[in-house]
């Protein structure tokens, strides 16, 4: 059992990337706030992020680094094909600097302003210690400023009375109570690990087309509890979708094989058929729509050979594996993760001395295999893609003597909507009209995007909306408070 509070100024559901900012601008505006996390641990998917984005910020003018915030919201607005709010987007864009010297203001050290993907604008800014270091220095300022953070409590309903929030009722180790306040931030992280809401909303089915990484226990409980107070819904579909190669406990994150994997080489479908431009996954969010669209058992297949392998070992990689791996990059241990993946029986990869034998395990027909790396070959002797127009500098031929091929998963960090909210934070009823005393911001808000996340053109968006919609709601609970 918990000791839990029976009245305070503000309730924030939720201890991660929105939910810390916004208890510690409450707390350092006077407010008496309590935090309540249905984990036993703090930050959620806060812990596993390398950077964040922004633009105006010191860092970028110190390395004289001209991207003005104008250049960013018509990017993310153009992308989103104005589907996105924005009031919001203008809004977030704005503090994305000034969030910055606020986290560092409060003991976070970011090491520089980057790329973190090729091609990419210098807005990337590196964490030292990740996204953990976030979390500890936001908590450790919390609890000095006497907030009540409590792990393992969630919070399973809202609390109204004549049209505005009063409170919320928690359970405590079965028990429920509870607890009064005059305003509640909802900050849960979306619904990523909810099977029925994935399949629902977005067409996916965990665990068979779709596989969560860094997700744990977000099953839309923020966004439910908004609703049943009456909110309106928005962007509730998007999803931050992209294709890793391959997972599985055997293998580390960033692994030799996953990097070799991202390259710009030979992608087929599980009948051995090619699908896409193979450089979109420049954009990481394309080529998951793509992966998506075209391979129902949840995977596509890179194909490789000797003479692949052997050049990227050589002249390193092209494609980027975040900020850790930037292109250059030379693997030197490819074909000994290869073949220690396929030593411990894994199904993720598989090797041949020739494409008939490649397709056999692959599970396809040997003559559409055959096919389509023919194709493929010509075009590269050629260098010209008529199929799907790829750049011709990315066209290499696929010679053998040994043939890989390594599965590609459709993979997604989490949800990107669900409640709507105006540029305040302010949680939307149907009528568009302000619930008082109810606000939301992160994963659980839509809204901030259009039908797909924009990370190329701005990468570390979302950790920068959860981190910066913390912090104006936290703002703006205050303005309520003394209304």
């Amino acid at each position: 059992m918990s000791t839990i509070p029976a009245e305070v100024d503000v309730v924030v559901v939720g201890a991660g990337a929105t939910g810390l900012p916004a208890a510690v601008s409450l707390a350092e505006g006077g407010a008496k706030v309590a935090v309540f996390e249905k984990q036993r641990s703090l930050g959620g998917t806060a812990n596993f992020l390398h950077g964040t984005f922004a633009v105006e910020s010191d860092m970028q003018r110190e390395r004289f680094i001209e991207i003005s915030r104008d250049d960013a919201f018509k990017s993310i607005m153009d992308y989103s094909h104005w589907r996105a709010n924005p009031r919001l987007v203008r809004a977030i864009v704005n503090e994305s600097g000034p969030t910055i010297r606020w986290l560092q203001e409060r003991g976070v050290v970011f090491t520089d302003a980057t790329i973190n993907m090729l091609g990419s604008p210098r807005t990337y800014h590196v964490v030292k210690g990740k996204g953990e270091a976030i979390v500890k220095a936001l908590a450790t300022v919390a609890k000095e400023k006497g907030v009540e953070i409590l792990p393992g409590v969630p919070v399973t309903g809202l609390l109204k009375e004549g049209g505005r929030i009063r409170g919320v009722v928690v359970d405590d180790d079965g028990e429920e109570i509870e607890v009064s306040c005059k305003a509640v931030m909802i900050a849960t992280g979306g619904y990523a690990n909810n099977k029925e809401w994935i399949k629902k909303y977005s067409g996916f089915e965990l665990g068979v087309n779709l596989t969560p990484i860094g997700n744990t226990g977000k099953t839309g409980d923020g966004i439910r509890m908004a609703w049943e107070a009456g909110a309106a819904e928005e962007g509730i579909e998007v999803l931050e979708i992209f294709r890793v190669a391959p997972t599985g406990p055997e293998f580390a994150t960033y692994s030799q094989i996953e990097i070799a994997a991202a390259q710009l080489d030979l992608w087929v479908t599980p009948s051995g058929e090619r699908f896409c431009d193979e450089t979109i996954n420049f954009w990481d969010t394309h080529v998951g729509n793509a992966n998506a669209r075209f391979a129902k058992e949840g995977y596509t297949w890179n194909l490789l050979d000797d003479s692949i392998i052997q050049r990227i070992m050589q002249e390193g990689i092209r494609k980027n594996i975040s900020v850790e791996f930037l292109p250059g990059y030379k693997p030197t241990n490819i074909y000994g993760e290869i073949q220690a993946a396929i030593d411990n029986g894994s199904t993720e990869v598989v090797a041949a001395d020739s494409l008939e034998e490649l397709a056999g395990k692959m599970g396809c027909d040997p003559a559409v295999l055959r096919a389509t790396v023919d194709e493929y070959n010509a075009a590269c002797a050629k260098g010209h893609d008529e199929l799907f127009a790829k750049d011709r500098k990315y066209l290499r031929p696929l010679l053998g003597p040994r043939f890989f091929a390594i599965k590609g998963r459709t993979v997604f960090l989490g949800t990107m909507g669900g409640i709507k909210i105006n540029e305040r934070m302010e949680v939307l009823d149907k009528n568009d009209a302000v619930i008082p005393g109810l606000y939301a911001g992160g994963f659980d808000a839509g809204g901030m995007y259009g039908d797909s996340y924009p990370i190329k053109g701005s990468s570390g968006l979302a950790s920068s909306f959860a981190f910066s919609s913390g912090r104006i709601a936290g703002g703006s609970i205050l303005g309520y408070l003394g209304a």
